[in-house]
């Protein structure tokens, strides 16, 4: 799924304006590599730091493809490379629908971190329902099943300071990366040109062989 370069100005705008109710071209990218694990400016990583192998996936929260992707290749592609300490996997948030996922982003980044990425899934999951045009309730809805009140969760949502985070994320993707579609997975600083597990392993097997 291919996006529009982001405009902070008006993606505040549209996401005041959602809350006032209370694949796409080949890109490139350099490496990227986060130390650790756990939830960070730099992305969401989970596996061992210390693989020889980091794959980052460039996802949005909003694209059919990166939910279809996380339920039918993750779970594959976690346990045999991200339990098994042979990738270090990191998961970078991409706005395609921008007002819709600068909504999701803040909302993933307001839960605990040891949550972040099953509320990734749980936006994901709740994908029908925002595009059927209710991202608040729809959003509503997985942040009370984390624990967030009504209260909290628009106090969530209404973080500039986050939002101008959320901008500025999007920004290094556009001037590092040049990411223009989702999902779009780098391994070891190459851009892959498919995003089925014979793709990945066909790059991630001949490094962890070297």
């Amino acid at each position: 799924m291919t996006f529009a370069p982001l405009r902070l100005a008006s993606l505040a705008l549209a996401l005041g304006a959602a809350l006032s109710l209370g694949a796409c071209n080949k890109p490139v990218g350099g490496s990227g590599a986060v130390a650790g694990n756990g939830l960070s400016e730099d992305g969401y990583a989970m596996g061992n730091p210390n693989a020889k192998v980091t794959v980052l996936e460039f996802g949005s929260l909003t694209c059919p493809h990166c939910a279809h992707w996380e339920e039918a290749v993750w779970p594959q592609f976690k346990a045999q490379y991200v339990d098994t300490g042979k990738v270090h996997y990191v998961f970078k948030e991409v706005l395609i629908h921008q007002q819709e996922d600068a909504a999701a982003a803040l909302l993933a980044r307001c839960v605990p971190p040891d949550k972040y990425f099953a509320t990734v899934q749980a936006v994901f999951r709740s994908q029908p329902q925002i595009f059927a045009g209710d991202t608040r309730g729809a959003l509503l809805h997985v942040a009370q099943a984390e624990g967030m009140s009504e209260q909290q969760f628009t106090t969530c949502l209404s973080d500039t300071n986050a939002l101008q985070a959320v901008g500025a994320r999007q920004t290094k993707i556009d001037e590092v990366y040049h990411v223009s579609q989702t999902p779009t997975f780098i391994v070891n600083g190459k851009t892959l040109d498919g995003v089925e597990l014979k793709d990945l392993s066909a790059a991630i097997d001949p490094l962890l062989a070297k």
